[in-house]
């Protein structure tokens, strides 16, 4: 597969509209297939283990932007708070307070999205609507001056039912629209709206998904027979 992916980056670049950011997500590929999609000019790659991250930081060019896409654990914060250019899935406040303490170790701003749970799957993580809006008005987060809030991600349900992968990328397009003008502060400003994959990231883009995380359709298949990634 590795001949095909410069290939299939050129035709799902090709048909993302101007303002929408390709995330190519590399979880458990190899550092070559990485590269070949570098040197096919992509710069932003997505994992979803903390381990595996730093692994391919040390190893792979240095102007890559690295997208923690996974469920991140508070205690694995510090081993990417150096090099981490964005956090997917924000989904608690606790999480927020350590990543600003692990950012300023390392004197920087690290960007984060809130993670929405839009999915009707109980497996699935995410904040209700509710405690979305109740962290960015919390008093304490102006506390918080290492990190930046830069929009919401969500993941539709896992189904072929495309009205309702649909409905719930909408649900979370009119949450993000209306709080991206009611906050706007020192470390709130919600830009991104992260929504779609591989298997739905053209509905997502009609929602209004400015940021879309694609893995299978660029890198092909993954296999899971030698490893237990998720």
């Amino acid at each position: 597969m590795i001949n095909h992916i410069a290939e299939n980056l050129k035709k799902i670049k090709q048909e993302l509209p101007d303002n929408v950011t390709l995330v190519a997500v590399s979880k458990t590929k190899p550092e070559k297939d990485i590269l070949t999609a570098y040197q096919a000019g992509q710069r932003i790659f997505g994992e979803n283990k903390v381990q595996e991250m730093v692994a391919k930081e040390q190893n792979l060019p240095k102007d890559i932007q690295w997208h923690m896409i996974g469920h991140l654990q508070r205690n694995k914060i510090k081993y990417i708070a150096q090099f981490v250019s964005l956090i997917h899935g924000v989904d608690s406040f606790k999480k927020l307070v350590e990543i600003n303490k692990q950012a300023k170790k390392h004197q920087r701003v690290i960007n984060c999205l809130l993670q929405v749970k839009i999915a009707k799957e109980d497996t699935k993580f995410g904040l209700s609507f509710k405690e979305t809006e109740a962290i960015l008005q919390s008093e304490n987060l102006k506390d918080l001056d290492n990190i930046k809030i830069s929009g919401l991600m969500g993941m539709a349900s896992f189904t072929n039912d495309n009205e309702q992968i649909k409905n719930e990328f909408n649900s979370l397009y009119k949450l993000f629209t209306s709080l991206k003008d009611k906050y706007n502060t020192k470390n709130i400003d919600l830009k991104i709206l992260s929504m779609g994959m591989s298997g739905d990231y053209p509905i997502a883009i009609k929602s209004g998904s400015n940021m879309v995380r694609i893995g299978s359709a660029i890198f092909g298949k993954r296999d899971y027979s030698h490893n237990n990634l998720l």
